[in-house]
């Protein structure tokens, strides 16, 4: 009896195992031999043979791969082990929260909240590993702050850098890489909403030299306080409710 035609949907089922297969299969290769980012993988038909699959197969698992930069294509000289950067995390999570069908508001303050939560766990391991000429570093980020706000230019490259140097002082890479992912997610789903912005350039400037000024004097507590005041000030702007924390001098919080 003839055999029926394997069904489309079946098919492209079918495909998409092997094509997962064959990604897991080339991710470990790049364990198993310790390769590094931008070592070269193995050909085409060395993958084809090694796996037993065909050259479609193969191309097909490279591409998926590569969306994912684990590996990284060069036409015309072969295939490499990629970055392995946070992009595609950053690129999903921004077409995620922009894609919500509910108060177009909520996915920036959700993005914000998981920031916070990352931000203000870390500043107390902070305030017992960053250096006095770290310290000189921040300072002079919000010096330059300072220097904006008075002329009332916004300067979110700056916030950015502040808390990267902030963070970089753990001595773990991953942690202000992946706070600089939620940053980027961040500020494209607020230039993508069109929300017009924070607290005032120079209100944000003091939030972030009231960080310094507690690191400067080893208060883990002031610390966390700063930050959880410089995040709700944020908050207010993003959710229209008032801000968190305690008023500064002026009655503004």
């Amino acid at each position: 009896m003839r055999r029926m035609a394997q069904e489309p949907g079946n098919r492209h089922e079918a495909e998409r195992r092997v094509s997962g297969r064959i990604q897991r299969e080339v991710m470990q290769l790049v364990l198993d031999r310790k390769l590094r980012p931008g070592d070269p993988l193995p050909t085409e038909s060395e993958l084809m043979d090694d796996l037993e699959v065909s050259r479609n197969s193969v191309r097909e698992a490279l591409k998926a791969l590569q969306a994912l930069d684990i590996v990284e294509i060069r036409h015309g000289y072969g295939t490499y082990v990629g970055q392995a950067s946070l992009t595609p995390f950053v690129d999903g999570l921004t077409f995620r929260a922009l894609t919500r069908p509910d108060d177009e508001m909520d996915a920036l303050n959700e993005i914000l909240q998981v920031r916070e939560v990352l931000e203000e766990g870390l500043i107390r391991r902070v305030t017992t590993t960053v250096s006095e000429p770290e310290l000189d570093r921040l300072e002079a980020v919000v010096d330059r702050m300072e220097a904006a706000g008075r002329e009332g230019r916004p300067f979110p490259e700056l916030d950015r850098e502040f808390h990267e140097l902030l963070y970089g002082t753990l001595g773990n890479a991953f942690v202000p890489q992946l706070l600089g992912a939620f940053w980027t997610v961040f500020r494209r789903v607020a230039l993508a909403r069109e929300w017009p912005g924070g607290p005032a350039p120079e209100l944000t400037a003091r939030r972030h030299r009231d960080i310094v000024r507690a690191l400067r004097s080893r208060d883990a507590e002031s610390a966390e306080r700063a930050m959880t005041d410089h995040f709700s000030g944020i908050e207010a702007a993003v959710t229209g409710a008032p801000a968190r924390g305690r008023p500064d001098a002026r009655g503004v919080f």
